[in-house]
């Protein structure tokens, strides 16, 4: 798993336990707390699949964005070769 990754699920498994542990002494009814632990586990869900989702678009376009580069490189050194 890469570091980036490994930040973020921590980041996330630390949030969803605090959550957990304050909705657990708050005073509500049994029910209650357990819909608010249902609602906001998946609120953290979604939100690191958001950043997830983010994070794999923009290395595509870096991706992307190498390509072109190494391919104007590579057409340049062709370029050279033939000259000499």
């Amino acid at each position: 798993m890469s570091e980036s990754k490994t930040i973020l699920t921590a980041a996330a498994v630390g949030a969803v336990a605090g959550l957990v542990a304050g909705l657990l002494i708050a005073p509500d009814k049994g029910s209650v707390t357990r819909k608010r632990i249902a609602d906001s586990s998946k609120k953290v869900a979604d939100n690191v699949m958001d950043y997830a989702n983010a994070g794999v678009s923009t290395v595509n376009n870096l991706k992307k964005k190498f390509v072109r580069k190494t391919d104007g490189i590579h057409a340049d050194v062709e370029t050279e070769d033939t000259v000499w």
